[in-house]
């Protein structure tokens, strides 16, 4: 059998594994008015979640989501460990997260992200928080993320300044298909 490679930009980020062992202490920021996080219930589709992560991730290569044939993402969206919450206002969609549950008692916030309209307002860190409320209060024993430098420069401060903690930070090389169309920074090609 030949097996075709496809064209792929290489890129070197380092990516950043935080934790959560305990719910944050206080209270939590609200959600400015107007704004509501709506889970998709019982599932997302394929194609709706495909738009949410190109609306979000675009500009930061995510890629590896988008290298998922429909079924495998289908297979993926249909299991009850994984759910997906959406902020919204009254018009439109402005970010999404992901919770996996997978992991047993641990629940990784495997993406997280704001659409270009949001960015700016002041609803990162609320949103940020939302998804914290939420992973906590399912009973998760902790919490994980992790974010690179490809990902917005205030993703890691955000994510420090909710309460994780960083566990270690390695170096990665990604081979991001060209097919994507994806915007790579020059700072990130290899």
């Amino acid at each position: 059998m030949i097996r075709l490679v496809e064209p792929t930009t290489r890129i070197a980020v380092d990516v950043t594994f935080l934790r959560m062992d305990g719910p944050p202490k206080g209270p939590l920021p609200a959600l400015p008015e107007g704004l509501s996080v709506q889970t998709l219930f019982p599932r997302c589709t394929v194609a709706h979640y495909r738009q949410l992560y190109s609306d979000v991730g675009h500009e930061y290569v995510w890629w590896l989501r988008h290298t998922l044939t429909d079924a495998e993402l289908d297979a993926l969206l249909a299991d009850r460990a994984i759910s997906i919450h959406v902020l919204r206002d009254a018009e439109r969609e402005l970010g999404f997260y992901e919770l996996d549950r997978r992991g047993g008692s641990v629940t990784n916030l495997a993406y997280f992200g704001l659409m270009k309209p949001a960015i700016g307002l002041g609803v990162g860190m609320p949103f940020l928080m939302h998804a914290v409320a939420t992973a906590w209060g399912e009973g998760c024993s902790a919490l994980t993320v992790n974010t690179c430098t490809a990902d917005h420069p205030r993703a890691l401060p955000n994510y420090y300044k909710a309460g994780f903690r960083k566990l270690r930070t390695v170096r990665e090389e990604w081979p991001v298909p060209d097919r994507l169309g994806l915007p790579i920074p020059d700072r990130l090609r290899v």
